[in-house]
């Protein structure tokens, strides 16, 4: 597992919000025809529906869907932020 060290450049304040988040694997699914994509909470990363080939079309969401978390970012921060999956 990777061990982002204190000033890695993803970090902008998401303790704030996403400390001991609940999260949940999901296929991405925009939550209103306005709306064509996310990007990760972290990095950046797209999430959207197209084919483009930077699009991620799966990742790591909190339980209202609001904050998406690409499969990198979640194993790098997983410890450091304590995460927990949400159990089905």
């Amino acid at each position: 597992m990777n061990s982002p060290n204190e000033d890695d450049w993803r970090i902008t304040g998401q303790e704030k919000y996403l400390d001991g988040a609940v999260l949940e694997l999901r296929e991405y699914f925009p939550p209103s025809a306005e709306w064509e994509h996310d990007h990760c909470e972290f990095c950046w990363s797209k999430f959207c529906r197209s084919n483009e080939a930077e699009c991620l079309h799966e990742g790591y969401v909190t339980e209202d869907g609001k904050h998406w978390i690409c499969s990198n970012c979640f194993k790098d921060f997983q410890d450091r932020f304590h995460f927990s999956l949400k159990q089905i």
